[in-house]
């Protein structure tokens, strides 16, 4: 990549976005020579997208930044068939309904990241159930189905993976990357899209829409990916004890966004400040070059900025500052993460196994069990040591409220309606 010269490879090189390209050089002269249309699919298969979404996200974003047009493409139509990559079950099926209210509610992070409108580098965002519901399927197979080879599709590792696990792959599942191919060829045919991104597990989906578009329309397309994204100690990125790292405010709040940065491994900071946030790349190598307890502060910018980005610098800032005042000052924060409870149930006595739950610590009373055997559990900053262990109004703070938390870094307020 050292030799590329067009702004957009060189963002993304030098920034680690790029894992495979189709043909670098010829990507590279065309982004230098014309404004480059490129895209990425979204499937709407939970109402928010999550951290794991993000580095497509941020994608689009850098080709905007370098002077060329993104497509989000909603993928309306294909969420009814379920991408197998990287899957070892099939997911479950959703209504017309459920895709419907999961399309509403991921279309919105968009306009947090791109400038969408007419203009020519303008992002725009398409359905691909505009094209994939009006199609004629026997037609559909005749014109198109004759140019996938099932021998090549078998050994796509989306496909070989499920099958040498002995999972099962449905028939509409393995159709997955003939309709992916043809949403290539149907945005070049509709906007001119020469490129589609995404992460590495795409890659077998992405080059059998390059030679789909080679073989209807004689027109060279691109790829390119990005590297599978998992932390240092090799968990995947997104995921925590409590579940997937929401970008929608209203399922993890900005404060808990916060928190999920600013707990990053020490070896991960440097790659996350380059692909999370846009700080130029000279002080990330100065925050990167921080040691020991100093590089809780290049944590601290990574949070802030990441969380910039997702939830606007205000929501950012009252994060820091309440993450400041909770551990450098030992206060209750009003802003921390706050959980209405029926005073009803205070005054009856709420089990703690119960708030762990509902603070969103844990996803089971069993996972908060474990959780208060180890110490982890703290009420009012005291360890909580019985499992049997009661909340009730009596516990209330002078703020009133009763102050819950997880480990040192984790914190909600219990507060009685």
């Amino acid at each position: 990549m050292s030799t590329v010269k067009s702004d957009l490879l060189h963002e993304l090189a030098s920034r680690g976005y790029i894992h495979q390209c189709t043909d670098e050089a010829a990507l590279d002269k065309l982004a230098r020579s014309e404004i480059v249309t490129g895209y990425i699919g979204f499937d709407c298969t939970a109402p928010s997208l999550h951290v794991g979404n993000l580095v497509s996200i941020m994608l689009l974003r850098k080709l905007q930044q370098t002077g060329h047009r993104p497509i989000v493409l909603i993928g309306g139509g294909t969420t009814k068939v379920g991408d197998p990559s990287g899957k070892d079950e099939m997911r479950k099926v959703l209504t017309d309904a459920e895709i419907a209210a999961n399309i509403a509610g991921i279309e919105s992070v968009f306009g947090k990241f791109l400038s969408f409108g007419d203009g020519e580098q303008d992002a725009i965002l398409v359905n691909n159930s505009d094209w994939l519901e009006a199609l004629n399927y026997i037609d559909f197979l005749r014109d198109y189905g004759r140019h996938f080879s099932v021998n090549r599709m078998l050994s796509q590792d989306s496909v070989k993976l499920r099958l040498e696990r002995e999972q099962n792959l449905s028939f509409i599942e393995f159709n997955y990357m003939v309709l992916q191919a043809y949403d290539f060829v149907e945005l070049y045919r509709r906007e001119g899209c020469r490129l589609q991104m995404g992460g590495s597990d795409q890659w077998g989906n992405i080059v059998t829409g390059i030679e789909l578009g080679r073989r209807t329309e004689g027109v060279e397309l691109f790829g390119l990916t990005t590297p599978l994204l998992t932390t240092s100690s090799g968990a995947k990125m997104g995921k925590t004890a409590a579940g997937a790292v929401w970008l929608n405010p209203d399922m993890l709040s900005p404060y808990d966004y916060w928190q999920f940065w600013r707990n990053a491994e020490d070896a991960d900071v440097p790659r996350f400040l380059k692909l999370f946030t846009e700080l130029s790349l000279d002080e990330i190598d100065r925050l990167a070059a921080l040691q020991g307890a100093e590089l809780n502060e290049a944590k601290k910018v990574l949070a802030t900025e990441a969380t910039a980005l997702v939830h606007g610098r205000d929501a950012a800032d009252r994060a820091a500052e309440t993450a400041r005042t909770t551990f450098e000052q030992g206060q209750i924060a009003s802003s921390l993460p706050t959980i209405d409870v029926p005073r009803a149930d205070l005054e009856k006595g709420l089990g703690v196994l119960t708030a762990s739950v509902l603070a969103g610590f844990v996803k089971s009373t069993g996972e908060a069990r474990r959780q208060i055997k180890g110490g982890g559990i703290k009420v009012n900053d005291a360890a909580a040591t019985d499992e049997r262990q009661v909340l009730t109004l009596t516990d209330l703070t002078d703020d009133g409220v009763i102050k819950l938390s997880l480990g040192k870094k984790r914190h909600a307020l219990i507060r009685p309606v």
